[in-house]
């Protein structure tokens, strides 16, 4: 593909603190999108897994090197043969920068859905959860340093209360219902 299509190329990031549902919602959206699925969580090297594992949060110079590694994922399909299927990446993205960094590294043209929920809620789900390296108790440093959408990021917030089922139906009817953008590459 042309450096053009690979512009033109479509991501979803699948955003929110840990337990809102990112990686559940962002697999079965990319299902029902014909898209590929790509958990962040494994994009992360071993020594920020350990870190979060041990409670720490992560800081800006943990994340750099991640963040490049989920860019590139978000970027990979648009330098594929045939026509461009979106990918869909559930990332934390937790900050305006953070996905700054992941669209001018994707080179794709990224729509984010933020997923968002009552902080009890959260803590009940990442309790109940097994295998999984982020302890509840980094919940509330993420949900301390979470930046909401500026209006200028094309993004929809959906509530995660709701069955997944449910969860993904308000996210597909959300980004449908974002206006039309102009491809600028078109001039």
């Amino acid at each position: 593909m042309t450096g053009r299509a690979a512009a033109r190329a479509r991501g979803i990031v699948v955003m929110g603190v840990s337990g809102c549902g990112k990686s559940t919602v962002g697999a079965r959206l990319a299902d029902a999108l014909g898209g590929r699925f790509v958990d962040a969580d494994d994009l992360h090297p071993p020594a920020n897994v350990a870190k979060m594992a041990m409670g720490v949060p992560l800081d800006d110079a943990d994340r750099r090197p991640w963040l490049a590694r989920v860019a590139e994922a978000l970027a990979e399909d648009a330098r594929a043969d045939g026509a461009p299927r979106p990918t869909v990446v559930a990332c934390s993205a937790l900050r305006r920068r953070y996905r700054d960094a992941l669209r001018d590294g994707s080179g794709a043209r990224l729509d984010f859905v933020h997923l968002v929920g009552d902080p009890a809620l959260l803590e009940r789900r990442i309790t109940a959860r097994t295998g999984h390296f982020m302890p509840p108790g980094l919940l509330l440093s993420q949900l301390a340093v979470l930046e909401d959408l500026d209006p200028d990021e094309r993004g929809v917030l959906v509530d995660i209360a709701p069955p997944p089922g449910s969860v993904v139906r308000a996210a597909l009817d959300g980004l449908a219902a974002l206006p039309h953008r102009e491809d600028p590459s078109r001039a």
